[in-house]
């Protein structure tokens, strides 16, 4: 009995052993193979690093304006009599839009012409009068305030006619009529709204830190979509202010509605540019990369660490960190980390890490047409 105990403690053991020496051994190989399992080439894009003429610029988003833009709005109470205009159409300043009913202020005119006519011949009576020596000089006093009486009392009444008379107050592009004939409209009541679309106004902001860069008259270029600036423009005017919630300043510009495709109320892309500047580092900002511990790009060199004996031109990816500065147009300039002669890769970086087998691929390379890519 004890025999046939120690022989199965003994045949336990022995099994136990081969099968944590066959996990050693097999742990051993894995790592071995790993060790030994060259790292997959990566293919990328890269760009050649030369020192360039940057041309900076400050980006922003915008609202388009009218130059000139109100609605038009009644200045005085009334049923409408008449609608002069078409939605749409182009009015001069001083063209008539809409006629209010004004019998009631016709009739009251004939009467003030009436008194004026009657107090200018009374006027004139007196005046003969007193140079006769036959009236005193208070009745010619009285009958000059009389008809500088009437003739108040007849302006009033005209100017209660024009209120009726709703006019362009400038040269436009009349809206939609918003009344119709028979209506009654109280004071302030909307007709329609008034635009002038040959020049247009652009609203928009740039952080305090770029204050500096900006002037009256400095040339900038708009458009209604990123990639196709075609309106040139202006600025017109620089906010004193700068908003303290959001550190931004208001900007104003002009801009020529050539085409007459520029509407009031249109989100618009905006571009200042400034000075050139020779000798500037700038990549696509496709080869920056953004990380917690800062800004780096991927550098492609020949690898130095033995593992590639046999092939003198064996490429890896080297992680260098940068310091990026400005960025317009797609470009970013880098201020410190790289200089003149750099391979620096801009696709392919979600594949890489530090020391990755690389070969260059630049028959798609998603950079600007001007900038120079690697062999």
């Amino acid at each position: 009995m004890i025999k046939r105990f120690f022989f199965a403690i003994v045949l336990i053991a022995l099994v136990s052993g081969g099968l944590v020496g066959f996990n050693l051994f097999k742990e051993q190989k894995i790592a071995e193979f790993f060790a030994n399992r060259p790292r997959p080439t990566v293919t990328v894009s890269t760009v050649t690093v030369e020192p360039e003429t940057w041309k900076p610029g400050i980006e922003a988003i915008g609202t388009v304006v009218a130059r000139q833009g109100v609605d038009v709005a009644a200045r005085a109470a009334g049923i409408v009599k008449e609608i002069t205009f078409v939605s749409n159409e182009e009015v001069e300043t001083g063209q008539l839009l809409v006629q209010l009913d004004d019998e009631m202020e016709q009739a009251d005119l004939i009467a003030a012409k009436a008194n004026v006519a009657r107090d200018t011949q009374a006027l004139a009576r007196a005046s003969t009068l007193t140079d006769r020596g036959f009236s005193s000089t208070s009745t010619l006093d009285n009958a000059t305030a009389a008809l500088d009486a009437s003739r108040s009392q007849m302006e009033r009444v005209q100017a209660s006619i024009n209120q009726k008379r709703i006019v362009a107050p400038f040269s436009g592009t009349i809206g939609i009529p918003k009344i119709d004939v028979g209506q009654y409209l109280p004071v302030g009541t909307v007709i329609a709204t008034l635009q002038d679309l040959k020049v247009m106004k652009v609203d928009f902001s740039v952080p305090e830190q770029r204050l500096s860069d900006l002037r009256i008259d400095q040339p900038l270029r708009m458009g209604l979509e990123e990639d196709a600036m075609s309106y040139q423009g202006r600025i017109t005017g620089i906010d004193p202010k700068i908003d303290p919630e959001s550190r931004l300043v208001s900007v104003q510009a002009e801009v020529e509605n050539t085409d007459g495709a520029l509407r009031p109320g249109q989100f618009a892309f905006v571009r200042l540019e400034l000075p050139e500047e020779a000798d500037v580092i700038a990549l696509p900002q496709t080869a920056v990369v953004q990380s917690l511990y800062g800004a780096y790009v991927y550098v492609v060199a020949e690898d130095t660490s033995g593992q590639g004996a046999g092939d003198d031109k064996r490429l890896v990816a080297r992680q260098v960190f940068v310091t990026p500065g400005r960025r317009f147009e797609g470009k970013i300039e880098v201020v410190d980390g790289l200089s003149g002669g750099d391979v620096v890769v801009t696709a392919g970086q979600n594949k890489l890490t530090v020391g990755s087998p690389v070969v260059i691929d630049n028959t798609i390379n998603p950079v600007p047409a001007s900038a120079k890519t690697g062999e």
